[in-house]
């Protein structure tokens, strides 16, 4: 039997990378019938720049030859060609005519870092004008997901951008990031707008403006002319519109949230600022050893003596969960107990430093002893030259403010290592505001001050000794002439060299006002940052995001800075019950 002739043109062949391209690019849609072949494409992001608009580079691409003059294509694009032919149900994507329309779900399903927890496209996040209030910069936080806007929101941004509150400040920084954004180049609102334009690239989704009238689904009895209920119609518009799409609000206010869920729309919490989910997750700065601690250790366990400590060089499982400056301890029934901080982790070991013991007489700070565990541990923060931050964490009575000062004045006067006390606070009323106070910035602390003045009492009293009253009259003059209290109101752009400063009633700060203060800090200087985050008096804070809650995570580790939390209470037997059963 003869051969067939030979053909006159050659058929058209895969591209080499076709054969390493990944599953997840082999679908339906890389099929292009009007070419007769293959279309590859180079990855997703290639993929939504082309359906956004944006102009990609150009790929280079073998032509493919005409139909029907190549020979019959391989296994492999028949069967892709047999299956795109096959009947799928068409996405729906937006209407010509609506400019303020996200982005195509074609687009988003492409999108393999957009996809929501099901799979699905990049989720549309309607925020509410009390989020860009909070923060600024909560335009970026949202990853891959879009951001959607109402016009009702930049009508409540602009009627609070006067003023010199951190709410108006917020309101304003917020308004100069929506001008970049808007003003980026190409950018058109229509189609929405890139968040990665100004250099976030962490924000892969658009923004995308209200421009056109969208009419939710609302009952008659909410008023339409509040401003709330017009968001909550913009979300229930977006949703009908864009079944395929999770649309979700983002509001700090409990109440909308609440009205929300109500009408079936879903709504979250802005939680970025959160740096803890739940308070019990705080680090709490000190690990108790298993009882098989010792037994794990190897043979050759190395110990060394450098002056009054001795040093153990440990390793096993434990290991991998301890962090520099992190108090350990061991208890047993029958053994000697150990109580340690760690100063070194390599690798699989790490270097145990014992304590110097603040519970015995001779090692007394200010005529003060520690009466527990914790409370030994925060002397051994407080008195170290080489830790520059120290915060402390407790419930009421855990004898924070008492060990701060005790530390600070011994250093001061005895040691000379620092040349005064700066302390301050947060100036948040249990209750209602009495008004102005009179006097001098240090006469406006006085009322603020009650526990400074209540310690600084019992510390005279204990160290006067039998002077007498002349004596215990000099001492605490030469106390006060060494404290020194300031309002945090002024404390911008101040810088503080070779003093101790206390910040108490932490709890009370916003992680930006914990930052302002801690960057005063100049050569020589030691902070101490101490509060109970169960008496949050600020009303706009949570103990997952109070600055206290975010000085601690974040200084976790640094080998300069230690945290403690004080379980125990010693005040009285009253304050004890009192914060257990109240």
């Amino acid at each position: 039997m003869p051969l067939p002739p030979a053909p006159s043109k050659r058929a058209a062949l895969l591209a080499p990378d076709a054969y390493s391209l990944k599953a997840s690019n082999a679908n339906l849609e890389d099929f292009d019938e009007r070419s007769g072949g293959l279309n590859i494409l180079p990855d997703n992001d290639a993929l939504l720049a082309d359906e956004r608009g944006d102009t990609p580079a150009p790929r280079k691409t073998r032509p493919a030859a005409p139909a029907a003059k190549s020979r019959r294509a391989p296994a492999p694009v028949q069967e892709l060609k047999d299956r795109h032919e096959r009947p799928e149900p068409a996405a729906p994507t937006p209407a010509a005519t609506t400019p303020a329309s996200p982005a195509p779900v074609a687009a988003a399903r492409r999108r393999s870092a957009g996809k929501g927890p099901s799979g699905g496209p990049a989720r549309l996040f309607v925020l509410d004008t009390n989020v860009l209030l909070h923060d600024p910069m909560s335009l970026f936080r949202f990853e891959e997901h879009d951001i959607y806007l109402p016009m009702i929101v930049l009508e409540e941004l602009d009627g609070h951008k006067k003023g010199m509150t951190e709410v108006a400040r917020n309101g304003r920084q917020t308004s100069r990031n929506l001008d970049v954004l808007a003003a980026q180049a190409g950018g058109d609102m229509t189609k929405g707008l890139k968040l990665s334009a100004t250099g976030h690239q962490s924000a892969r989704g658009q923004l995308f403006f209200q421009t056109e009238q969208l009419l939710g689904e609302l009952p008659a009895a909410l008023p339409q002319g509040k401003a709330d209920n017009q968001i909550l119609g913009v979300v229930a518009a977006l949703r009908q519109r864009y079944p395929e799409r999770e649309v979700i609000l983002v509001s700090k206010d409990i109440n909308m949230r609440v009205k929300a869920r109500a009408l079936g729309l879903a709504a979250e919490d802005y939680e970025n600022d959160k740096t803890l989910d739940d308070g019990e997750l705080l680090y709490p700065g000190s690990l108790a050893l298993p009882q098989d601690f010792w037994t794990r250790q190897s043979k050759t366990i190395e110990s060394w003596q450098s002056g009054s400590h001795t040093f153990y060089r440990v390793s096993g499982p434990a290991v991998s969960q301890f962090y520099i400056n992190q108090f350990v301890y061991f208890e047993a029934p029958g053994e000697p107990s150990l109580y340690a901080r760690v100063t070194e982790i390599r690798d699989k070991t790490a270097v145990l430093k014992t304590l110097k013991d603040y519970t015995h007489l001779k090692n007394a700070v200010w005529g003060v002893t520690s009466r527990n565990r914790e409370q030994n541990f925060a002397l051994n923060l407080l008195m170290d030259p080489e830790i520059d931050f120290v915060t402390l964490a407790g419930t009421a009575g855990t004898g924070k403010t008492l060990m701060a000062l005790a530390a600070g004045l011994t250093q001061v006067l005895d040691d000379r290592r620092y040349t005064e006390i700066i302390m301050t606070r947060a100036t948040v009323s249990v209750g209602e505001d009495i008004g102005f106070l009179p006097g001098t910035e240090e006469e406006k602390m006085g009322p603020w001050m009650g526990a400074l003045d209540d310690n600084l009492e019992f510390l005279a009293k204990g160290d006067g000794g039998n002077a007498g009253e002349w004596g215990r009259a000099a001492t605490n003059e030469l106390i006060r002439s060494r404290i020194k209290v300031k309002s945090m109101n002024f404390m911008r752009g101040r810088t503080f060299m070779n003093k101790y400063v206390i910040i108490d009633e932490a709890q009370n700060l916003t992680p930006k006002q914990m930052k302002t203060l801690i960057t005063r800090a100049g050569p020589g200087t030691k902070m101490i940052c101490m509060g109970n985050l169960a008496q949050i008096d600020t009303p706009y804070l949570t103990e997952g995001s109070s600055g206290l809650t975010f000085a601690v995570d974040r200084f976790k580790g640094w080998p300069h800075g230690g945290h403690i939390t004080l379980a125990r209470g010693e005040r009285s037997r009253l304050a004890d019950f009192a914060s257990e059963v109240l």
